[in-house]
């Protein structure tokens, strides 16, 4: 077998030699996108195309529908099991699932941090700790990247929020940008050998990220080391001699960009050196090298990681992240015989995923309903009740719906046609089959539909164009749909305007459907292609009524699990939340729901932080985050102990949002200013003295741990102040798992540093009655500042106290050192 340093000299080979027989043309030309999703082939030179697909819960593949992918957990939760082989193992899962779709390069994870929680896409990112976001980001690059696919962590650096991402501004100071927002970069770079980095769309002190050199060339390149490829988020690189001179190697989508006979003409036109050009080839080549798609350069992996059922693993993922918020008495686990009343839509139909470009279309969901109804010996015990709808718009159809996409021509004639798993047609960049909209029409989405329930059903029409909805042989709907004025093209994906009409119809009835749209581009977007779906909705009672047979079922019942759920307005790619509030009533159903049945839990269903304002009333609560498509399997588990809840929460989360450290994400006149400097999250609870509903790395388990005593031993190398060796002992009654969170501060109150901060964390495993120990190096960096004098890092020579615990309030031993 080869050497690390073999295999690397002889890919640096092949790409000087694939280098040089490159013309201009053709250098600028590798540079640009092929198509949505791929860099050009280039085979007289050995040179295949790069294939890129969105992450990071699956793999989607080349088609956003029509190609079922795995889903697992949202990286929130992979980031609450604060277990790093977990997070290398789902790497692992989706680098076969990569190879299995010929997908090159996944382009996750997201490691921006939860600096505010009103961040409408924190559910894709880990955490609002810089050092938890890249131990797991590492340990999930290596994961895939082991699997012989490449990663490209984003957004470099800075999309902490949605609103005007494209635009905003983010005035950031120097310190607070290297201690906090460029930490999990540098951790993912060093740490876990990135191969790929994509530069945001926003600014950050001045310069848009795709043209800023400073960061890109300067610090990324020059202080890390970075020696892969950086490529724009889509549509981010705006001008060709900035991004190229900037450090942004590709710009994509293609065929069109900044790139591409733009970057060929700015050459000529002396505007740009042919050199840089280079160097931004020479980074695409070692790509395809590393990705074995480059004849004669020999792949980075050579032997694979062993295979992993992915089913198995996102059922595990998911079980792991669930955070035991609360169990009051012990009511979980269920004894195994008391009756259930099951309590809202979402144990139903589960919310498993956020809005936006990571989503996937998995082969199947488990919803709690399901799961529950599988693993309780006498399904009977268990009673279901839907009790409202608290979603603004319907989830595309899928169970009950046999469906088809058919395209056709202007004379009507079939083009194309294909079985539809879901209700949503997604066709971007390339359409199916060699369709282009100069010959396409319209695309019909039609079948039939068994309902299971008699009574009024709702159906919604999704998207930008002109529809036609006929249902049972009638025409429903007839009309357009646009964005609102204003909106971004995106939104069309990720949020588009909906239109509903409610239809009787009569169990086991089967039931005729078809939707149609005219085909055109969409919504003016510079992606060619068409984007719509088919929403439908049981029958369901008025939340009056709904809220009283909740109640009535509660009563009736031993125990009732009431499920909560954030909807895809609250949290997706595109837009930030306004509030921390449950959509509709939900918070009045669980009031009324606690006060009467006392043994009553909770199941909060959000990727991010939502107020509970009955946190005092339920008796448990579980935070379950967004758990993937074996979520309901997972949650069965936990809730009959089959499995412990692993989860240590990632972020704070506040009683109400006004007490949050970060209250703002709308920029004033552009730009957007971080003056809470380093207290964002926990850090910026403890100074302000506000009291949170839960602390970040707080959780429970269905053990007790007792915290023995504490030992720091020399440091092992010049990077390591130190080791932390804690003894701890498991007191309760059954295996457990405990996650032993090591926090640094220092140890008299210094003005421009918190009380304390994440300096390393592991978990042991042991049986009831043992004692175990948890060894825990602490790196030096945790004791250090950047000095914005000397442009470096600064240790402060200052006594510290090292506090061990089990959440960053919940400190249960402490150690000085000096």
């Amino acid at each position: 077998m080869e050497s690390t340093s073999d295999v690397r000299a002889r890919q640096e080979a092949a790409v000087d030699k694939a280098l040089a027989a490159l013309d201009l043309d053709t250098k600028a030309r590798v540079l640009g996108g092929a198509d949505l999703w791929s860099l050009p082939a280039v085979p007289e030179i050995g040179l295949s195309a790069v294939v890129m697909s969105d992450g990071p819960i699956g793999v989607r593949g080349l088609v956003w529908t029509g190609d079922a992918a795995l889903a697992l957990p949202s990286p929130t939760a992979q980031a609450a099991s604060w277990d790093v082989d977990l997070a290398r193992r789902s790497g692992h899962v989706l680098a076969a699932e990569a190879r299995r779709k010929g997908v090159h390069v996944l382009l996750a994870p997201t490691i921006n941090l939860h600096r505010s929680p009103l961040g409408g896409r924190h559910f894709e990112a880990f955490s609002e700790d810089p050092l938890l976001t890249g131990a797991m980001a590492a340990a999930f690059v290596r994961g895939v990247q082991e699997g012989g696919v490449a990663c490209t962590v984003k957004h470099f650096v800075a999309n902490d929020a949605e609103t005007d991402r494209m635009t905003v501004d983010n005035l950031i100071d120097e310190r607070v940008l290297r201690e906090l927002y460029l930490a999990p970069f540098e951790t993912v770079v060093k740490d876990g050998g990135s191969w790929g980095v994509m530069s945001a769309y926003n600014r950050v002190n001045g310069p848009t990220m795709t043209e800023n050199a400073a960061l890109q060339n300067g610090v990324l390149r020059g202080e890390w080391g970075f020696d892969g490829f950086i490529v724009s988020d889509w549509t981010a690189s705006r001008d060709t001699v900035g991004s190229a001179t900037g450090g942004t190697d590709v710009a994509m989508p293609g065929p069109v960009t900044v790139y591409g006979e733009p970057l060929a003409a700015a050459v000529r036109a002396g505007d740009i050196s042919e050199s840089v050009v280079d160097e931004r080839v020479r980074a695409v080549l070692r790509l395809a090298a590393r990705v074995g798609a480059l004849a004669e350069a020999p792949g980075s992996v050579d032997s694979l990681p062993a295979a992993v059922d992915g089913g198995a693993h996102a059922r595990e993922a998911a079980a792991r992240s669930f955070v035991l918020a609360k169990n009051d008495g012990d009511l979980l686990p269920l004894a195994g015989n008391e009756s259930i009343a099951l309590i809202g839509l979402p144990a139903k139909e589960a919310r498993i995923m956020g809005g936006g470009s990571a989503q996937v279309f998995p082969p199947h969901i488990v919803s709690p309903l399901d799961g529950l109804r599988a693993a309780l010996d006498d399904p009977d015990r268990l009673t279901f009740v839907p009790a409202m709808d608290a979603r603004a718009k319907l989830p595309p159809v899928r169970e009950g719906f046999d469906l088809r996409i058919v395209a056709r021509d202007a004379a009507g004639g079939e083009l194309y046609r294909e079985p539809a798993a879901e209700g949503v047609v997604n066709w971007l960049g390339d359409l199916p089959a060699s369709l282009d909209l100069a010959t396409l029409a319209s695309v019909e989405l039609s079948g039939e539909f068994t309902p299971t329930e008699t009574g009024r059903h709702e159906f919604a029409v999704g998207g930008v164009g002109d529809f036609e909805l006929s249902v049972l042989g009638e025409v429903r709907f007839s009309g357009r749909l646009d964005l609102p004025e204003g909106a971004h093209p995106f939104s069309a994906f990720v949020d588009p305007p909906e239109r509903r009409v409610s239809v009787d119809l009569v169990a086991d009835v089967p039931v005729a459907i078809a939707l149609s749209v005219r085909a055109e581009n969409v919504a003016d977007s510079p992606l060619e292609g068409l984007t719509f779906r088919l929403g439908h909705g049981d029958p369901l009672p008025d939340p009056d009524t709904g809220i009283e047979q909740a109640v009535a079922a509660a009563t009736a019942a031993e125990v009732a699990i009431v499920f909560a759920a954030t909807t895809e307005a609250v949290e997706s790619e595109g837009f930030d939340r306004h509030d921390l509030k449950l959509p509709g009533r939900q918070d009045e159903l669980v009031s009324r729901v606690a006060a009467a049945n006392p043994n009553t839990i909770v199941v909060v269903t959000a990727g991010a932080p939502v107020e509970m304002p009955w946190l005092d009333e339920a008796r448990a609560v579980l935070l379950t985050w967004f758990g993937g498509q074996e979520f309901g399997a997972a949650l069965a588990d936990v809730l009959t102990g089959v499995s412990e809840p692993g989860g240590r929460l990632p972020t704070t989360w506040p009683k109400r949002l006004a007490d949050a450290p970060v209250t703002t994400v709308v920029p004033t006149n552009g730009a957007l200013r971080y003056d809470e400097g380093v207290f964002i999250g926990y850090r910026g609870w403890h100074r302000s003295q506000a009291e949170p509903a839960l602390w970040f790395g707080h959780g429970h388990g269905y053990t007790t741990w007792d915290y023995r005593d504490a030992s720091l031993t020399p440091a092992a190398d010049e990077d390591e102040l130190g080791r932390v060796t804690v003894r701890l002992s498991n007191t309760g009654a059954r295996t457990g798992r405990e996650v032993v969170q090591v926090y640094l501060g220092p140890a008299e109150p210094e003005a421009d540093r918190p009380a304390r901060w994440l300096a390393g964390f592991a978990s042991v495993t042991a049986e009831a009655g043992e004692t175990v120990e948890a060894v825990i190096p602490i790196p030096r960096r945790a004791a250090q500042v950047w000095d914005t004098d000397t442009h470096d890092w600064h240790t402060r020579q200052v006594p510290y106290k090292i506090h061990i615990g089990r959440s960053v309030a919940d400190i249960r031993l402490t150690t000085d050192v000096s």
